[in-house]
């Protein structure tokens, strides 16, 4: 009996050390921007950019994988590559800006984990942004603090999709609008939803992290195959396509259809209302805090722990100063969701949006660092990666002057 539990337990383990770094990723993603955005989507246009999400997760793998592979290559993290590489500037750039998109994103996670209080209690929001803030800030004073997160970020993951693909199987889309969805159309006014949607799925800092998770993993673990590392990689980043589906699949079916266009929490909710009826807004509320937690802690460590390398720290969750940056992000994306006077959503999906023109930059540094034989060896970019990965950097930089048309109008 205890051979079993033992063995059990060993499974776990592993299994954690192979699914963790790519779960956590998803969660960090996959947010209330993320929440609002498509479900935004689905309610103003209907089945017809469900194609955004293909493209977006497809990139996303590309880049993804990439990063797990620096992870495997190298025991340097990726920044202290980039300054082997490209000098002292070109780090601290990437580094300050991952803590601003950090920073910027956090006001949409303080946003969307008070709206989901809030909203269920009839209390002031404002409350709720400084209560968990609060207590993701604790958390950061418990040992072995990344197998807490690891762990809180999988619990979490599995209430996202339990919310909403359960609705989405139990009330099946129509086949012919469904499959429709997938070939290539801008509605008009869609853009601005299309570019938010892109640069928050095909994350490049999101992936740029996934290579400091594996090497945390590895340290912990006793470090898992090559080959399962980049297998839960991919895995994470499919749940995350699964999960925006879902979202839109919802939204579609009955959102719009009622003409009822996103611009609250409780309006998201009534997706769920064909599967849960008079339950559907308090399912959709645990949710979204699932959803808003887990991005407030894991957006937070992001920030945080990039930041702490940059300044030569390393990226240690355990260490003091570390721990310091991390609690800044939450801080500062605390204040700003305070102070913001117009409506929450339009936050979300602002800070999105804004992040686009950065992204570029990082993605031709990391793209640069995984084309390195030197540095990555076996694990060096092949040709057809290097095609992929060039057409992801075309996207990229498409979007920023799209992005950049749009703000100027």
């Amino acid at each position: 009996m205890e051979t079993t539990a033992k063995s059990n337990n060993s499974f776990l383990r592993k299994t954690l050390s192979v699914l963790g770094p790519g779960i956590i990723t998803a969660s960090l993603i996959f947010g209330p921007s993320k929440m609002t955005i498509t479900s935004k989507m689905g309610a103003d246009y209907g089945f017809s950019l469900l194609w955004v999400i293909v493209v977006a997760i497809f990139f996303m793998m590309i880049y993804s994988k990439m990063s797990a592979r620096i992870g495997l290559a190298s025991d340097d993290t990726i920044l202290t590559l980039i300054r082997k590489k490209y000098g002292k500037i070109t780090s601290v750039i990437i580094g300050l800006g991952i803590f601003l998109v950090a920073v910027s994103f956090q006001s949409g996670n303080s946003t969307g984990v008070s709206l989901s209080a809030s909203e269920a209690t009839g209390t002031n929001p404002k409350i709720w942004i400084v209560v968990f803030n609060l207590i993701g800030i604790s958390l950061l004073f418990f040992r072995s603090f990344y197998s807490i997160f690891e762990k809180l970020m999988i619990a979490l993951i599995i209430l996202k999709l339990f919310s909403f693909l359960t609705t989405a199987i139990m009330v099946p889309p129509p086949l012919e609008a469904f499959a429709k969805g997938f070939i290539p159309s801008i509605p008009d006014g869609s853009i601005g939803l299309v570019i938010a949607f892109t640069a928050s799925c095909f994350s490049i800092v999101g992936a740029l992290y996934q290579a400091y998770l594996v090497q945390n993993s590895k340290k912990l673990s006793g470090g898992p195959s090559a080959k399962d590392t980049l297998r839960g990689s991919q895995t994470g980043t499919l749940l995350l396509g699964v999960m925006s589906m879902a979202v839109l699949v919802c939204a579609a079916n009955t959102l719009y259809p009622q003409h009822i266009q996103v611009s609250s929490a409780a309006e998201m909710g009534k997706a769920l209302e064909p599967l849960l009826g008079p339950s559907a807004k308090a399912i959709f509320f645990i949710g979204l805090f699932g959803a808003s937690f887990s991005s407030l802690i894991g957006n937070a460590v992001l920030g945080g722990s990039l930041l702490g390398d940059t300044f030569k720290y390393g990226n240690d969750l355990n260490h003091r100063m570390v721990k310091i940056f991390i609690s800044l992000v939450m801080i500062f994306g605390a204040a700003i969701a305070l102070c913001y006077g117009k409506a929450p959503l339009e936050l979300i999906v602002l800070a999105q949006s804004i992040t686009i023109f950065l992204v570029p930059f990082i993605a031709v540094v990391m793209f640069s660092i995984a084309n390195d034989k030197e540095i990555m060896k076996e694990h060096v970019n092949k040709p057809i990666t290097k095609v992929w990965g060039a057409l992801g950097l075309l996207l990229l930089i498409g979007l920023a002057i799209s992005n950049l048309i749009t703000l100027l109008k």
